[in-house]
């Protein structure tokens, strides 16, 4: 039978333009969201569900953004989900909303699991505006 471990969040922004937070630098990663997830009590087969939410403000161009979730810390820790959205002109003024799911199924059993999610952008003048959000749970049989 499936036991639940624990469920964590990260809510930076409740709603829509609620924030304004720049990506400082092009194709860098930079961390809006962590959560640490508590093992205690784990057994056998171990899994990760993690999903979230971040919108972003699009300068007047052809734009990418990349979103990357880390078991871990730093962006350099083992990756666990990477996606790239690509916009086009079409969607000048109209902030995007991206969101998220993965897993991490049966990930090495410490006595805490921490999850860190990154954003990049290839061309300066992007803005999180709001909502932004990152959870996860952890279950194990």
């Amino acid at each position: 039978m499936t036991k639940f471990l624990d469920e964590r969040m990260s809510v930076n922004a409740d709603t829509f333009n609620s924030i304004a937070t720049p990506i400082p630098v092009i194709n860098t990663p930079t961390l809006f969201a962590q959560i640490g997830l508590l093992t205690a009590g784990s057994g056998s087969n171990p899994r990760v569900s993690l999903k979230g939410t971040i919108t972003v403000e699009l300068p007047r161009a052809l734009f990418q953004v990349r979103i990357t979730i880390v078991r871990g810390t730093a962006a350099t820790d083992p990756l666990i989900y990477s996606a790239n959205h690509t916009y086009g002109l079409d969607g000048l003024l109209v902030p995007e909303v991206i969101m998220f799911s993965t897993t991490d199924y049966n990930p090495p059993i410490a006595p805490q699991l921490t999850y860190t999610a990154f954003i990049s952008t290839n061309l300066l003048g992007t803005i999180r505006v709001g909502p932004e959000n990152f959870n996860g749970f952890i279950v194990s049989d």
